[in-house]
């Protein structure tokens, strides 16, 4: 990066200056330029030097992401982009570290490194894009695809029983969990700066249409003619209501979340140690006669990995002093062959 950019952290950024100058290719119609264009002017506003963002990610259609951010980034590899993400987090704590996958990558092959970077609670934004199939490698069912989809993989209809990112990432300890949507610029904006101040690994799950393999998978919910009636947005400290006409509300009852009228709804408290009133929500959609749940599920506080592990070394170097890599290849069980 060059000098000139240095500098430019200590002026006023704008949306323009987050954009690179690579040709965006994404298939016209892509919910992913939404994505991109909000990121662009949340990072903006946050007041950090252009040279203090990194932008990391792994394979798939989201995962171009880097290319197209004027930010330090790193295309990984396939599923990897956790442990990616981890390392340059752990380097260089100063960083905002921005994670960008999808539901293939995230969830499939980098399953496991997910999980585990949400259960250390690493200081990271995983932005996850949920299309409900592979777009890049045109059009295989994926882990969060509904049961009977038929794709190139599945002709008959997939009967593998689809992940819920949220419920995944609450069950995996994440200490942020959000959803939001790529026709709802707005409400994106809202949950990345929130996800922004959060001190630790910010879970967010984004509805993204793929207009080429699986157009409309969330037009039911996120459409802008049915959002309203069809979604409730989870603010923190604020009655859980919905509709258009904002007469509709939801509150607890037992193990289950029911329908009410609007002065009947329960505030959301998002802060509480169990995640069971989270995962009640996150579960929402599964019944087509109630609203899927937007917003955020979970914001609570917890070490954050990368200081525990950085303050680990300072303790060590401090009562052991700076060590040697030779000393370390010939420490305790060690053997000579003659």
């Amino acid at each position: 990066m060059t000098q000139d950019a240095h500098d430019a952290g200590s002026a006023t950024l704008t949306k323009k200056d987050f954009k690179s100058d690579q040709d965006v290719r994404w298939c016209p119609g892509c919910g992913d330029y939404s994505i991109l264009n909000s990121v662009q002017g949340v990072l903006a506003d946050l007041g950090i030097p252009k040279h203090q963002f990194c932008v990391v990610s792994g394979i798939g259609c989201s995962s171009r992401f880097p290319y197209y951010m004027n930010t330090y980034g790193f295309h990984s590899i396939h599923g990897r982009a956790p442990a990616i993400a981890t390392g340059v987090k752990t380097a260089n704590p100063e960083l905002s570290v921005w994670m960008v996958t999808g539901d293939g990558d995230g969830l499939s092959i980098g399953g496991n490194h997910t999980i585990h970077m949400l259960r250390r609670n690493v200081g990271v934004k995983v932005l996850l894009f949920n299309n409900q199939i592979y777009g890049l490698t045109k059009g295989q069912y994926s882990p969060t695809s509904p049961v009977g989809l038929k794709t190139k993989s599945t002709p008959y209809g997939s009967i593998d029983r689809p992940f819920n990112p949220v419920q995944l990432a609450l069950g995996a300890g994440a200490t942020f969990v959000a959803r939001t949507m790529d026709t709802h610029p707005k409400h994106m904006e809202k949950i990345f700066h929130e996800a922004a101040k959060h001190e630790g690994t910010a879970f967010i799950e984004i509805f993204q249409n793929c207009v080429i393999f699986n157009d409309g998978a969330f037009e039911g919910v996120a459409g802008r003619k049915v959002r309203d009636d069809r979604t409730v947005d989870l603010v923190p400290g604020e009655p859980m209501i919905y509709g258009s006409d904002h007469d509709k509300g939801l509150r607890f009852e037992g193990f289950d979340v029911v329908p009410c009228s609007a002065d009947e709804a329960e505030a959301w408290d998002p802060t509480r140690n169990s995640t069971a009133p989270a995962q009640l929500l996150a579960e929402l959609d599964a019944d087509p006669t109630r609203p899927t749940a937007v917003g955020i599920f979970r914001r609570v506080d917890a070490p954050v990995f990368e200081e525990r592990l950085n303050a680990q070394v300072d303790k060590v170097l401090e009562t052991k002093g700076p060590g040697k890599l030779r000393d370390l290849l010939y420490t305790r069980d060690t053997w000579q062959v003659d």
